[in-house]
């Protein structure tokens, strides 16, 4: 039986057709028109927020393959019975480099060197450094652990990894546990955010977790939008109290008139971590393994709950 598969590009549609795989290339939020039926959808994260919903309305739909590891988006609209999977293991080293280019930037004031570049301003700035400061990574999931790997040859002067419970690891490496976050985050001179956004983590990062940030600290978000308080980060950037390192924002896409463009000490990137050329060539090599193995009737690797 041919396996129908739905892929957001043609270079997708290449790489996985096959005898038994017709390939069809509709893009969730390109596309203007409805998908044709299908066993499959292989998918990105949607630009605009109403194109969630599309994936509820695919006739035949059996499978969604996520071109990602945040599936956030989508679990409110999955059909019954149709089961869902993520890119685990494609996207985590470009999003933990793109925090590394994020965390340099901001404490080696790149965007204020940039401006003074297109001023012709030849003037020296001194600035704070990744060397000797303190790292507390608020996370320690697939991007978290990657991220933490790359810190540590910078010479921090700590580095403090977090998650929602405390644990040991084989190695002996302390995991604190995020009912630590009061006495910890006084200690930080940067704060990662690599969470996911759910029940649990969303706006984690308000008003009380802000105000207990050092001044100066630098609060960078890798992970989700929604797991910032963005009013309580807005008070604190226009106050100039702390500084901000953002890929994520909420709400996303950052509206052209929202003032956290404007914000004082706040650097954005448009979503952009996992986009690199090494994640395609990766997800594409899941995403060839994973409709094999539908195709074949076994189960998908990386399945969401």
């Amino acid at each position: 039986m041919t396996l129908r598969v739905l892929v957001p590009t043609a270079q997708f549609a290449q790489a996985i057709r096959g005898p038994e795989i017709e390939a069809i290339v509709w893009h969730i939020n390109d596309s203007p028109e409805d998908a044709l039926a299908a066993d499959v959808l292989v998918t990105e994260r949607p630009r605009e927020f109403e194109n969630r919903a599309r994936v509820g309305s695919i006739p035949g739909l059996r499978h969604v393959h996520l071109l990602s590891i945040g599936s956030d988006w989508i679990l409110g609209h999955m059909p019954a019975a149709v089961t869902l999977s993520n890119s685990r293991g494609a996207v985590e080293d470009a999003t933990a480099e793109h925090g590394m280019a994020l965390i340099l930037a901001a404490l080696r004031e790149l965007p204020t060197a940039a401006v003074q570049q297109r001023r012709h301003d030849w003037a020296p700035l001194w600035t704070s450094s990744l060397h000797g400061s303190v790292v507390l990574v608020l996370g320690y999931g697939g991007v978290g652990k990657e991220l933490f790997s790359r810190l540590e040859p910078f010479r921090p002067a700590a580095l403090i990894p977090v998650a929602s419970g405390a644990r040991v690891l084989d190695d002996g490496r302390q995991i604190h546990g995020t009912v630590e976050l009061p006495e910890l985050l006084p200690q930080a001179d940067v704060v990662v955010v690599t969470l996911p956004h759910n029940d649990s983590t969303a706006h984690l990062v308000d008003a009380n977790f802000l105000a207990r940030m050092k001044d100066g600290a630098l609060l960078v978000n890798i992970g989700r939008g929604p797991v910032v308080d963005t009013d309580a980060l807005l008070a604190e950037l226009s106050s100039g109290r702390l500084r901000a390192a953002l890929d994520v924002t909420d709400p996303e896409p950052l509206p052209a008139d929202h003032p956290l463009w404007d914000a004082p000490g706040c650097l954005i990137t448009p979503h952009m971590a996992g986009n690199t050329a090494e994640f395609v060539r990766l997800a594409t090599e899941i995403t060839v393994e994973q409709l094999g193995r539908i195709s074949r009737g076994e189960a998908p690797l990386h399945l969401v709950e």
